[in-house]
């Protein structure tokens, strides 16, 4: 009996470890890809990301967007940083990656790796590597991320305008774009959580708080006296002036968001359309109430989710030597 239960456990612990292999190794990634090529590949990324969110840590929320912005277009593979050309206009071009920016530190990041190991880390791992990195050094969780994609060589203005979910859509806009990439309603949910930092420009808000069904009226779903503010902030015509994602702690990764959209208090659309959901409204109201006991774990693992969307491996794609042009 005792040689049955031994023979038990270790069989038991033999499947576990063939499971957790081939979740390491799912859709060709793996955790320490760079291990032997570049042993020291995640702790430049690290280092050469610190000098810059340490003096502006604003550079977190675009840089989270960026690897956001990338894999929800072709997947991630680095499309996003691709400039364009005399013949094409690349998605960094697109009018929701317009407000983009720290791909001077994506290219720092690039330079100092190709100085260390010429031809071996992708742009692709570096925007994974960076978002991870930059949500990490103003406070929020950290994630291991599996590593090992490669980059892609297209790039169509066209496919993230159409395609990126927008701060003007409704639940069910959200949920089949998060759903056509494989995401679910929780991660949609969790991920939106994202905008515990950052910024929003008054033009992206002037249609809910001036002319919201075409008629000067404001969105009714928009909490009256923070209308009343935002209203203070951003004067018709305004498209200059940013308000606070939020207010308050914009700089520092917290929960607070899922107060903020209970409260009615979300500043786009998208962040107000949470609650016209059961099943992501419920998400809001319990991280609301428990001070997002939860949050920062569920973060991570939907970031890791986000991450294998469409990634090329192997022999697919290349290593480009500049982040922002093809080989």
């Amino acid at each position: 009996m005792a040689i049955q239960k031994l023979f038990a456990v270790c069989f038991l612990q033999l499947v576990f470890a063939f499971l957790l292999a081939g979740l390491t190794n799912a859709g060709g990634l793996q955790l320490g890809f760079y291990q032997r090529a570049c042993p020291d590949a995640e702790l430049i990324v690290h280092q050469t990301l610190y000098r810059y969110v340490s003096r502006d840590r604003t550079l977190a929320a675009p840089l989270l967007r960026m690897h956001f912005h990338d894999c929800f277009i072709r997947g991630c593979e680095g499309s996003v940083l691709l400039s364009s050309t005399k013949n094409n206009q690349a998605e960094k071009d697109a009018i929701p990656n317009k407000t983009l920016r720290g791909f001077n530190v994506i290219d720092a990041v690039k330079s100092a790796l190709e100085k260390k190991c010429p031809g071996v880390v992708s742009c692709a791992d570096i925007l994974a590597l960076v978002a991870r990195d930059a949500v990490l050094m103003i406070g929020g969780p950290r994630w291991d991320v599996p590593t090992g994609r490669r980059d892609g060589r297209v790039s169509i203005a066209n496919e993230a305008l159409f395609n990126l979910p927008s701060p003007f859509a409704n639940i069910t806009v959200l949920k089949q774009q998060f759903a056509a990439t494989g995401l679910s309603v929780k991660d949609l949910a969790v991920l939106s959580g994202g905008h515990t930092i950052g910024i929003g420009h008054c033009t992206i808000i002037s249609n809910r708080l001036y002319n919201f069904t075409g008629k000067g009226d404001t969105d009714p779903s928009l909490d009256p006296r923070y209308a009343a503010q935002l209203k203070n902030k951003c004067k018709p015509g305004n498209s200059n002036t940013v308000v606070e994602m939020d207010p308050g702690s914009f700089k520092s990764f917290d929960e607070d968001y899922y107060n903020i959209v209970a409260k009615r208090r979300g500043l786009f659309r998208s962040d107000a359309a949470l609650l016209d959901d059961a099943e992501t409204r419920g998400y809001v109201k319990f991280q609301s109430m428990t001070q997002g006991s939860t949050f920062a774990q569920d973060f991570a693992e939907s970031m890791v989710k986000m991450g294998y969307i469409g990634v090329l491996t192997g022999e697919q794609g290349e290593i480009r030597k500049h982040c922002a042009v093809v080989n």
